[in-house]
C-alpha cells in the first residue's frame, strides 16, 4: 500500500495514454455561392485553434452563412472557444451568419461552463443550419439582438486570460 508521501515516486512510472487524436481536421465543402460548412474533427486546443480561425476567417470572407459542425469534436479548450467566439463577432461586423451544430457532448460542456452559449446561434444538423427559412432567420436575429445587449467590448472575453469564468461566476483553469 502506497502512502500519500510515496505517490511522486509511483506517478512517473505510470503509463498515461490519451484517447484524443492530436490535432484537428478541418473540412470546408460549398452549399452554393453563399454558404460553406466548415467540419471540423478531433480536439480544439491551443495549437489547433488557430488552425480553425483561419478557416472560418476564410470563409466568412465569401460566403454570407458559415456553418461550423463541431459533432466530431473531442475536446474544445479556451482557445477554441475564443477561435468561435471571434469568428461569430466578425461574422457580425459584415452582416453575414455563423452558426453552429453541435452535438458533441464534450463541446457543449465547454461552451457551457464558460458562459457561451447564448452566443451563438444552434441548429439540429447541418441541413437544418442551412435552410434559409423563417425559423433560422428568427433565430439568427435573436443571436444578433442578444449580442447587441451584451457588452460590445471587441475583446474575446477569453484572450490572454488563463481563467475562463462560466455564467455561474466560478472560475476553471
Amino acid at each position: 500500500m502506497a502512502l500519500l508521501c510515496d505517490l511522486p515516486y509511483i506517478l512517473p512510472s505510470m503509463n498515461v495514454s490519451s484517447d484524443f487524436p492530436s490535432g484537428i481536421g478541418v473540412r470546408v465543402a460549398e452549399h452554393g455561392l453563399d454558404a460553406r460548412v466548415v467540419t471540423v474533427v478531433g480536439q480544439i486546443d491551443t495549437p489547433t485553434a488557430l488552425e480553425l480561425a483561419t478557416s472560418l476567417i476564410a470563409q466568412l470572407t465569401v460566403a454570407r452563412v458559415v456553418v461550423v459542425d463541431l459533432d466530431g469534436v473531442m475536446f474544445l479548450g479556451s482557445a477554441g472557444l475564443s477561435a468561435l467566439f471571434e469568428a461569430d463577432e466578425l461574422a457580425t461586423q459584415q452582416d453575414h451568419s455563423l452558426r453552429l451544430v453541435c452535438n458533441s457532448r464534450s463541446a457543449n460542456w465547454a461552451l457551457a461552463a464558460a458562459g457561451l452559449r447564448d452566443c451563438f446561434t444552434f441548429a439540429d444538423s447541418v441541413p437544418d443550419a442551412l435552410k434559409d427559412s423563417r425559423s433560422m432567420q428568427g433565430a439568427f436575429e435573436a443571436g444578433v439582438a442578444r449580442r447587441h445587449h451584451r457588452n460590445r467590448s471587441r475583446r474575446s472575453p477569453l484572450r490572454n486570460s488563463g481563467v475562463v469564468r462560466c455564467a455561474a461566476g466560478h472560475s476553471l483553469r
